[in-house]
């Protein structure tokens, strides 16, 4: 059987002022491609389906198109689980229409699918948390525990925590039982969830920039030593760089997000994965790099001339733009730097001169006309840059209104 993995779509998201809505359909557009190229089974997407609780027209068309592609309109089962940037009840809500295309959406932790039964694929067995899928060309069952975005809120709601219960000790007790009473290896055993894990012992793997944070404190933390061992295959979201935190032989995969969402992912290829799996056997998966999708680079400059050579150079991307001066960016400059590039989403000047710092002006002379005084005062609180000749010509405007 094979299944694709995919995970952190945020549709509808921006970066700044740019909309990435034309790269995110390209990049849909992508994953169905290799989904059908691949003849892949089953589609798994592990939360964050949307960047925010009230996503846009656009975005929810986008993803309602996409799933109905990817399930070949019923043939193909898509599961797709929320994340912490999703509304679960958004999520649910589309329940009876999608599943006559195949789709699964699944809201809640612990939440219950009621069977039900197509030409082509059955739910057979249905618990909290847990689904039984058996396809009607084989023999063999896929099981699949599922855990949306759990916060404490949800957690206290639907497994019954006490505030003194890790997060980690709540799931793996959960997961374990369902495990225990309905994995076997005379079928397929898959853990989807949107949460952070990590492997115990490791570093502490960074969230992505900008993104809501859902480890806090050491009683978030969740160890990948919690998956029960008849899992042969983790299909975790939230983390938006591919990486497997588990072994060969029980991978534990964050499959990346389709596009780079923020300067802190700039450069990181995108991948989406492919496991092929078999009851009994160690799983075997292939992760395939993504092509759509503008570019995101951070770059640093000591000359305008050398910025507008490269911005010229490189159009087809987002810039993170330091230009490092000895003096303030005049106007004209900044617009020449935002002419050459429609792609600038910030433009931070820095001054060269990296040894000043606010100690170094002891006292400003507040008997001095009103312009030395903003001239020492600006230098004070910019690194010792000088306030430029037409920032001084405004703030002589200002100053005759």
């Amino acid at each position: 059987m094979k299944i694709l993995h995919t995970a952190d779509w945020h549709l509808g998201k921006r970066l700044d002022r740019f909309s990435r809505l034309e790269e995110q359909v390209s990049v849909m557009d992508e994953i169905v491609h290799i989904a059908d190229e691949q003849n892949v089974n089953i589609v798994l997407i592990a939360g964050d389906l949307f960047d925010n609780f009230n996503p846009s027209v656009e975005a929810v068309e986008l993803f309602y198109k996409t799933l109905k592609r990817l399930s070949l309109n019923g043939k193909r089962p898509v599961i797709a689980i929320a994340g912490n940037h999703d509304s679960p009840n958004l999520i649910d809500a589309p329940d009876p229409l999608a599943r006559e295309c195949g789709i699964i959406l699944i809201g809640h932790p612990k939440a219950k699918i009621n069977p039900f039964e197509n030409e082509y694929f059955t739910i057979s067995k249905s618990e909290e948390g847990f689904i039984e899928l058996l396809l009607k060309n084989s023999e063999t069952p896929l099981r699949i525990l599922h855990t949306p975005y759990a916060n404490e809120i949800r957690l206290k709601e639907y497994f019954g925590e006490n505030k003194e219960e890790e997060i980690n000790k709540v799931l793996a007790e959960n997961w374990k039982k369902l495990a225990d009473e309905l994995c076997d290896e005379n079928g397929i055993n898959i853990l989807t969830a949107h949460l952070y894990m990590n492997k115990k012992g490791s570093e502490i793997l960074e969230e992505p920039e900008g993104e809501k944070p859902i480890k806090i404190g050491n009683a978030d933390l969740i160890f990948s030593d919690s998956i029960p061992s008849q899992i042969q295959y983790t299909a975790l979201g939230h983390l938006h760089g591919f990486q497997n935190i588990g072994t060969a032989e029980k991978p534990v995969i964050y499959s990346s997000s389709p596009l780079c969402y923020s300067f802190s992912e700039a450069g990181q290829k995108k991948y989406i994965s492919i496991i092929q799996a078999e009851s009994g056997k160690n799983v075997s998966f292939e992760k395939i790099q993504l092509q759509n999708g503008k570019n995101l680079v951070r770059k640093t400059f000591d000359s305008i001339e050398k910025s507008i050579e490269w911005l010229t150079a490189n159009p087809n991307t987002f810039v993170e733009l330091t230009l490092e001066s000895e003096t303030f960016l005049t106007a004209d400059e900044r617009k020449l730097l935002y002419q050459s590039h429609s792609g600038i989403v910030y433009l931070i000047p820095k001054i060269k001169n990296q040894e000043f710092n606010e100690n170094s002006v002891h006292e400003i002379n507040l008997n001095q006309n009103i312009e030395s005084l903003f001239q020492d005062y600006f230098k004070s609180k910019n690194g010792g840059q000088e306030a430029n000749e037409d920032l001084m010509k405004l703030f002589n405007e200002i100053l005759n209104i």
